[in-house]
């Protein structure tokens, strides 16, 4: 494996951001198809995230479950600590001149 630290930190790294999504039927497909329930927990050390997760298959299995999730979830934002994203349309407004 070439660097465990480096996949388990990124793993833990996707499993807190897909369980901020404010849709539930997206954080559930992440449960049954990415990394399973309590699995990973925020206080997880990042070692002790489990190796299976890292090999070379199923990390680019989760990242690219991820880059999906993450898509989808644009549409609905992410929800942490009583906070929601705000997910309308931004549009930029030129500066007036005078």
């Amino acid at each position: 494996m070439k660097n465990l630290k480096q996949r388990q930190a990124v793993v833990k790294a996707m499993d807190i951001m897909v369980r901020a999504i404010n849709d539930e039927s997206l954080m559930d497909g992440w449960l049954m198809c990415g990394v399973a329930d309590g699995d990973i927990k925020l206080d997880t050390p990042i070692e002790e995230v489990e190796e299976y997760y890292c090999t070379d298959e199923e990390l680019g299995d989760l990242m690219t479950r991820f880059l999906k999730l993450m898509d989808r979830a644009s549409k609905n934002g992410l929800y942490v600590d009583g906070v929601l994203s705000g997910c309308k349309e931004i549009t930029y407004t030129a500066p007036r001149t005078i």
